[in-house]
């Protein structure tokens, strides 16, 4: 079915009605992923797909084919213009799928964080959603520091990622990220910078650092909205951000591979 182009709200998808208005977005979501839409072109959608098909099909959520539906048929409603920050759904009790449109808020170049580790709190780190509510709220404490972000630690104390982004870092030509093996979310972004560092010849480590093993180095936090923003203060604590000398010519990259939604 022909989908009509939706800018606002909460949609609520199923097999015989496709997407149609709903309430408002409450209780635990099973599953979400969100992306950046700027008139109508987006970074690695298939690779969102992929990760939400799959996170969907970890939590018992609908069968493949009724997933790939509702992939199909919420692509064909987003907007070709406009900013926008889409967020799918898989809500927890009713396994119900949604579409929450939302306008894209300001975008950051770069990102002031909370200095001092947080100690994880997230149930199920692997999957975006079940501790989106909990995310918020330490966010929320790091505002109080004047942080736009933290970086959650393990009981060690070893950098895992940010409450809403992954954490990579620069030691000397070598472009560092946690061991995949941590409890850590399998970022997009993080994924599509990777990959590059890669094809381009630039080493790309795993390490183990704490936050304070990360003075004075170039610091990324990066996701599917903002891109790339390199660290420039750290918040609460004496650690130095180190200028950004190689994000300008990363984030320009990673604006070019935007793609346009594709046609039906």
């Amino acid at each position: 079915m022909t989908q009509p182009v939706i800018v606002e709200g909460l949609s609520a998808w199923s097999p015989e009605q496709g997407l149609t208005p709903a309430g408002t977005s409450e209780g635990r979501l099973l599953v979400a992923d969100s992306w950046l839409l700027r008139d109508g072109r987006v970074r690695g959608l298939e690779r969102h797909e992929e990760r939400f098909l799959r996170s969907c099909s970890e939590a018992g959520g609908p069968r493949l084919h009724h997933l790939l539906r509702f992939w199909h048929e919420m692509t064909e409603a987003l907007p070709r213009t406009g900013e926008w920050f889409p967020r799918v759904e898989l809500a927890a009790g009713t396994m119900e799928l949604r579409l929450l449109m939302r306008q894209a808020p300001p975008l950051g170049t770069g990102v002031r964080v909370w200095a001092t580790g947080q100690s994880d709190p997230r149930v199920v780190p692997r999957r975006k959603g079940p501790d989106l509510d909990t995310l918020a709220r330490v966010r929320g404490r790091a505002a109080q520091e004047g942080a736009e972000e933290a970086v959650l630690v393990t009981p060690s104390g070893v950098v895992l990622e940010a409450a809403t982004a992954s954490v990579l870092w620069w030691e000397d030509d070598t472009l560092c990220l946690p061991s995949p093996v941590l409890p850590v979310l399998p970022g997009v972004t993080l994924a599509l910078i990777q990959e590059r560092a890669l094809h381009t010849g630039i080493r790309v480590a795993h390490r183990e650092r704490t936050v304070t093993e990360l003075d004075g180095r170039e610091v990324w936090l990066v996701n599917a909205l903002h891109g790339i923003r390199p660290v420039t203060a750290w918040m609460g604590g004496l650690l130095r951000a180190a200028p950004a000398e190689r994000a300008p010519e990363w984030r320009t990259w990673l604006e070019g591979i935007m793609r346009p939604l594709p046609e039906n």
